[in-house]
């Protein structure tokens, strides 16, 4: 008969919960961002307390045992009673970290609008410019919350955090005004067939961006620029592009740069969905605001509408369930 042990601690009842779902004690301890040998040790510290096997374990697979599903559905109460507790009791005046990526973007609309709309609640922005850089800052508890393309990250970056579809920005080509098609309303992708585009490669914070451009131009005849070092600031970004004469893959709210043109690209019309993506288990005022405002930026904007013509990169759309 298993005993009822007085005390459990919720790191024993994280490392449960997380085999129980994974059903597999490797992706579990990934999850954690912890060692299988740790894991496997929490496990069993919790079976000695229980008093019982909680899984069986083969060289094939793992299952829950009758008094491991029995366990299963207090433990996920005990933690979110836990980390209820802790969000309640949390100082007060801890601000939200919240990366925008640049100062003209989506995140930097949601979050303006939900500092009006939680006056009460401080939000303090950063600038990674890419959302893999800034997932390892979250995953790391540096920051709080960014924008991005999720489909863009690791599955092991993934299994530590949450996300919510914010919108669906339509891509874009950043040409000098002297280019054979800087005259266009709206560029085809197939009229860049022999250009060369920058998409970030070389930087490490923006590998989700290039690896969009390289399944969007695949076949398509388009090269992408050799890796760069990362371009701090919007100003030395101005500066190198310029100076390069390079055409850049963007979006429809990317900054302007002088002496260049913006162009929506068309035949289809590629889409770069931008996710509001969080710490999993965070619980802070600022987030819920931000989920708000991103909810009501959407409705009014019609940020989630795609278009006939509409792309998306199959990850994405396997991902968003959007196929």
């Amino acid at each position: 008969m298993p005993s009822a042990p007085n005390e459990i601690s919720p790191r024993l009842l994280r490392a449960f919960v997380a085999v129980a779902d994974e059903l597999h004690f490797t992706r579990a301890a990934a999850r954690l961002y912890i060692a299988q040998q740790a894991l496997s040790r929490d496990i069993r510290a919790l079976e000695r307390e229980m008093g019982t096997a909680l899984f069986v374990r083969t060289t094939r697979q793992v299952a829950l045992t009758a008094e491991g599903e029995r366990l299963l559905p207090y433990a996920r109460r005990v933690l979110t009673a836990h980390d209820e507790l802790a969000a309640a009791f949390a100082p007060a005046a801890r601000p939200l970290l919240v990366d925008v990526a640049a100062p003209v973007s989506t995140g930097q609309l949601v979050l303006d609008a939900a500092r009006e709309a939680a006056p009460g609640v401080e939000f303090v922005a950063r600038y990674h410019s890419g959302l893999a850089g800034a997932a390892a800052e979250i995953l790391a508890g540096r920051l709080d919350v960014s924008f991005g393309r999720v489909a863009g990250l690791s599955g092991e970056a993934l299994a530590g955090l949450e996300h919510c579809l914010v919108r669906y920005e339509r891509v874009a080509v950043l040409l000098p005004s002297g280019h054979r098609l800087a005259d266009l309303p709206v560029v085809p992708v197939g009229a860049l067939k022999g250009d060369t585009l920058y998409a970030g490669a070389g930087n490490e914070g923006t590998t989700e961006w290039t690896s969009y451009a390289r399944a969007l131009f695949a076949g398509c005849g388009v090269e992408l620029e050799p890796p760069f070092p990362k371009i701090e600031g919007e100003a030395e970004f101005a500066r190198v592009v310029r100076k390069r004469g390079w055409s850049v893959l963007a979006s429809e709210v990317f900054v302007g740069v002088e002496g260049m043109v913006l162009r929506p690209l068309s035949e289809p019309v590629p889409l770069a969905p931008v996710s509001l993506v969080w710490r999993k288990g965070l619980r802070h005022a600022g987030l819920d605001a931000l989920r708000d405002a991103g909810r009501r930026l959407g409705t009014a904007g019609g940020w989630l509408a795609r278009p006939p013509a509409g792309w998306l990169p199959e990850a994405d759309a396997t991902l968003l369930g959007a196929g």
